[in-house]
């Protein structure tokens, strides 16, 4: 029992492309749903199946580009097709990518119903539970009814560009094929306690619950504040502040109903908590908390990568590692030393993680404008250079004559700077083409006597923690000014890549 099924059809405009797309995804997901309905009520079902919709394209030309855009064409002649999910979430994505393909490449876009099954799990509502009303023995029947997720279609391959089509399949248009897209979904939704819908364009991270305090509480004191034409303020058009459980606080002057919450705080905090400034084109920011470690960061930007963001940002604490450095000091990161290990496997390490100059002048130009220093005062308290990244929490503790230990290599890579979690960060953003940059505050000296005490922090927290979040939200302001074009970085992408951005 299948779907209606949707022949390709050819479209020159990207609205209408898109609209069939949508007429596809939401037919299929009806159908499953009804049938799940049916199914937990007792009804006997014969096999059940969705499919998710694909757009194709077919050139033997080579596109005219624009230049000065690392996205929007295929890399040669052939046929190109991905599946495509959500619609309603990632609609003006998906019509922005089609205009520039039609618009790049001169030739009809297609659009039908793939191959590819929507599994049942991620067919279902947000707050859709079928586990508890459903016998053990029936839900044991969900696999022989329904398609469920199937590991082998979500790989990364396209993204870490080892995907060798066979023989007559088309080649990837984008780096995510639907079911991945709909993994990430669901995992952050349970990671981040938060809807998808949610997040915006512009992601921070940070590896301490202090900065998401400050942004907490800076959040809150804007809901209550109308925006004032008389003083106009860069935040003006902050809509909405989002924490987890979508808890949502609606900005007095900007909805028609009263200031209130909706949602519900979760009885515990999920593991990454979540938390939006919400703007009408949905170019606001979004702060996480992925705690310590590069497998929360790895988890993290996989998941996030999804979501397409314009830029991803670091703002943590780090160790510095030279004698000159102060606590409080500021870490520009041009480079990184990678020893957290968990992205061996995808992204070689042979592989040079390049800073983006349009992330690298936002954030310094941050530094200077929020502290007020310039010249010499600012180098003072900014230090551009190479931050090592590792998977030791206790580095420091082994032997100082261990030979080729961690100490010597960084000493030999330069650092200035060590953490656990901003070159995994960077290296996700290469590898998913999500620009990425590195601003972290210097809060201890191993090598140099000076350790991390319980007095020592709170007054460190107290006084930089506000500066340093200031900066990270002045650098969002300064990149959402910017052209997204220049900021999507040509860095970023390879000689034969995907059209999608």
């Amino acid at each position: 029992m299948s779907s209606p099924f949707f022949a390709p059809l050819a479209f020159d405009d990207a609205a209408a492309a898109l609209a069939c797309a949508q007429r596809i995804y939401s037919a299929g997901v009806t159908h499953l749903r009804d049938a799940l309905q049916r199914f937990v009520a007792g009804e006997d079902l014969a096999r059940t199946r969705a499919c998710y919709p694909f757009v194709r394209l077919r050139t033997s030309t080579v596109a005219r580009a624009d230049s000065r855009l690392a996205y929007g064409f295929v890399s040669g002649p052939g046929s190109f097709e991905t599946t495509l999910t959500r619609p309603d979430l990632f609609g003006p994505y998906y019509q922005a990518q089609f205009e520039l393909l039609l618009k790049n490449h001169g030739v009809s876009l297609e659009v039908g119903s793939s191959h590819q099954p929507i599994p049942l799990h991620f067919a279902l509502g947000e707050h859709d539970h079928i586990e508890g009303a459903l016998s053990p023995e029936r839900r044991l029947m969900l696999r022989d009814l329904f398609d469920l997720p199937d590991l082998a279609a979500m790989d990364d391959g396209i993204a870490n560009g080892t995907h060798e089509p066979a023989p007559g399949e088309p080649h990837p248009l984008a780096l995510f094929t639907a079911p991945r897209v709909d993994y990430s979904l669901q995992r952050l939704r349970h990671y981040t306690g938060s809807s998808p819908e949610h997040f915006q364009n512009f992601v921070l991270f940070t590896n301490y619950q202090f900065y998401i305090d400050e942004f907490v509480r800076m959040g809150h004191e804007l809901m209550l504040r109308a925006p004032d034409p008389a003083r106009p303020d860069p935040l003006d058009d902050c809509i909405a502040f989002v924490e987890p459980g979508n808890v949502v606080t609606r900005r007095l002057g900007c909805a028609a109903e009263p200031l209130d919450g909706l949602g519900a705080p979760p009885p515990r905090l999920p593991q990454m908590p979540a938390y939006h400034l919400l703007r009408r084109n949905r170019s606001g920011i979004t702060m996480i908390n992925i705690g310590v470690g590069p497998a929360n960061a790895k988890t993290m930007t996989d998941h996030v990568a999804v979501l397409r963001p314009h830029a991803w940002l670091m703002l943590g604490h780090c160790a510095g590692l030279q004698s000159s450095q102060a606590l409080g000091d500021y870490v520009l990161a041009h480079g990184y030393v990678r020893e957290d290990h968990v992205l061996d496997e995808e992204l070689p390490l042979w592989v040079p993680i390049p800073a983006l100059a349009e992330i690298q002048v936002a954030l310094e130009r941050a530094v200077a404008e929020v502290t007020q220093l310039q010249g010499f005062e600012l180098k003072r308290v900014l230090r551009t250079g190479t931050v090592a990244s590792t998977d030791n929490r206790n580095w420091e503790l082994l032997p100082s004559h261990h030979k080729g230990g961690p100490e010597r290599r960084f000493s030999q890579s330069r650092a200035i700077a060590l953490d656990m979690e901003s070159a995994t960060i960077a290296a996700n953003g290469f590898r998913f083409r999500v620009p990425y940059g590195t601003l972290l505050c210097v809060s201890d000296k191993p090598l140099h006597g000076e350790i991390k005490l319980p007095g020592m922090a709170n007054q460190f927290y107290r006084e930089r923690v506000d500066q340093h979040l200031r900066i990270g939200l002045r650098a969002v302001e300064l990149l959402r000014s910017g052209p997204l074009g220049q900021l999507h970085s040509r860095k970023l992408r390879s000689f034969a890549e995907v059209a999608f951005q």
